[in-house]
């Protein structure tokens, strides 16, 4: 993770996945989080290092999104197309 400082707070950028930024966001205490497509994170671990889709979710599921580096951290999201996938990601 990459430590960009211009004051507080911290903002924490995940290294080698910058073609999956979609911007800034935040929740308290943090109010500038950079963030991430899950999906692309993932795509650019199969394209760059090779890994097979399964490899490339486990990698970064356990070593990017589980790894705590603090205040400021990465937000990834994964995008929903309706609402009933986001029931069925609920178990609703």
């Amino acid at each position: 993770m990459t430590d960009f400082r211009d004051d507080d707070p911290v903002v924490l950028k995940a290294d080698g996945f910058d073609e999956a930024i979609l911007g800034f966001g935040g929740q308290w205490p943090s109010s500038r989080n950079i963030v991430y497509d899950r999906d692309r994170c993932i795509a650019i671990l199969v394209e760059r290092d090779g890994m097979t889709y399964d490899e490339a979710l486990e990698f970064f599921d356990f070593n990017v999104v589980c790894a705590y580096v603090g205040p400021g951290a990465p937000i990834f999201i994964q995008s929903i197309t309706d609402l009933d996938e986001l029931d069925e990601m609920l178990d609703r």
